[in-house]
């Protein structure tokens, strides 16, 4: 290949960066005749692996740079040689490309990478003058130059064990440079591996920041539903409250409703005693019309005329026990569809009750303590008492309406209705109950019997 083909690659290499231990240049002539073809002999040692840009240059001895170079040729590449065995190569330069002066040149081997691994000894392009002249030299002259000799093969021999020595150091410094290799290599691998746990701890950081995250939403969630829990909590007190102002309240209604049934009662007794003294009088007027056809006619118009009297004031009388019996009708009326409106509000309070209660026992077993026993038949502790008939006498209501006194289920009926009747001040002309608390009213009551 032609060295002005194109540029070999150079760099501002300085001496101190090269290995020219790595190529050896071989039977490098003295001196090299001008005007004819130059070839180069060198070996690549088995720790150098050459490339495909690799070049040899002949540069003036005392260059600086690798581009200071006279003239180069391309460096052929080994072929079917195995890489851990010294390479023999050679190359020609062409005697047009060579210098045409007399200074000395060497041989350097640059790699691509414009790196020197190998240079020769110096040399010349001139004639060997020593060939031509004829010296004459006297014997004195002789002794001299075999002295000269002497101490030139002597120093020969030095040379020469100084170069066995220092291609043992080449030697030991390319083994070293095997394992500095072999270092090298490893610690590629520790850098790689480095690299691999960095990305797995970064993995790792990334995983457990989502779980951080997790975690938060998690606590978010979870003082939610605690706050659900007290909210709910809250309106299952309140209606067990409600439900309970709403059950003294229907126990009070029972007692006016049982009030209200004895006076009912009392004037039902009144109005038919009231109406079998209207029908005895209206007998006792027929028989006084009969008798006063027999009579004096002043005599008959006086009996009548009081007869007539008797029987308005009894009509009026009958005329006010109706308006007593139909308000007092009007009230049991009310008060039973006040009954009915809180029997449906109490129905609304227990389809409520068993969801508060639900929720109640999730946060008992959030907050891991004992789980508090739900009361039986429907939530209440004496059972619902507008579920089926309302008697007095159900075991599910005992419990004074008048004093909240509870009594047991076993206890007879006629025991239960004689504690709640004395409670109660009954009216000895007309059989209507008062409370003992409104004793007032019950005095009031009796003056007016006095008053009739």
């Amino acid at each position: 290949m032609d060295e002005t083909s194109d540029e070999p690659p150079t760099s501002a290499v300085f001496l101190d960066n090269c290995h020219f231990s790595q190529v050896v240049f071989n039977n490098v002539e003295k001196f090299y005749i001008p005007g004819g073809d130059v070839n180069c002999y060198y070996t690549l040692t088995q720790s150098f692996v050459p490339r495909g840009k690799d070049w040899v240059g002949i540069f003036r001895v005392g260059w600086k740079t690798v581009r200071d170079f006279y003239t180069f040729m391309w460096a052929p590449l080994p072929s079917g040689t195995p890489s851990n065995k010294a390479v023999q190569q050679q190359i020609q330069f062409r005697a047009y490309y060579l210098p045409k002066d007399d200074e000395y040149y060497q041989f350097c081997y640059v790699d691509q990478d414009g790196t020197v691994r190998g240079a020769s000894v110096p040399f010349q392009f001139r004639v060997d003058i020593e060939d031509d002249i004829l010296v004459v030299t006297t014997e004195g002259e002789v002794e001299e130059i075999k002295l000269q000799n002497k101490n030139l093969h002597k120093e020969n021999e030095e040379l020469k064990a100084s170069c066995a020595s220092l291609q043992k150091q080449n030697i030991d410094l390319q083994e070293e440079l095997s394992k500095t290799q072999e270092l090298q290599n490893s610690l590629e691998t520790l850098r790689s591996n480095t690299e691999k746990l960095e990305l797995e701890l970064n993995s790792l950081k990334e995983e457990n920041k989502r779980l951080k995250e997790l975690d938060d939403c998690r606590g978010a969630e979870l003082d939610q539903l605690k706050e659900q829990i007290k909210n709910v909590t809250f309106d299952k007190e309140r209606l067990e409250t409600r439900l309970k102002t709403a059950l003294d309240h229907m126990d009070q209604l029972q007692v006016q409703v049982l009030i209200y049934e004895k006076e009912v009662e009392s004037l039902s007794r009144m109005d038919h005693d009231k109406t079998e003294q209207l029908e005895n009088l209206e007998e006792e007027n027929r028989q006084l019309r009969t008798r006063t056809q027999q009579v004096k006619p002043s005599l008959s118009i006086t009996v009548l005329g009081g007869a007539r009297q008797q029987n308005c004031d009894l009509m009026k009388e009958l005329q006010e026990q109706k308006r007593l019996f139909q308000i007092l009708q009007a009230k049991k009326n009310e008060a039973d569809e006040e009954n009915q409106k809180l029997r449906e509000e109490n129905d609304k309070l227990l389809r409520h009750l068993p969801q508060a209660r639900e929720v109640s026992a999730f946060s008992v077993v959030s907050e891991a303590r004992a789980p508090i026993p739900d009361p039986e038949v429907g939530g209440l502790l004496f059972g619902n008492p507008y579920c089926g008939e309302i008697t007095w006498h159900s075991a599910s209501i005992r419990k004074c309406p008048m004093c909240d006194e509870v009594f047991p289920e076993d206890i007879e009926t006629s025991q239960y209705e004689a504690h709640v009747q004395s409670h109660l001040l009954e009216c000895p002309l007309c059989s209507e109950a008062f409370e003992k608390s409104k004793k007032q009213v019950f005095d009031d009551h009796i003056l007016c019997h006095g008053l009739e």
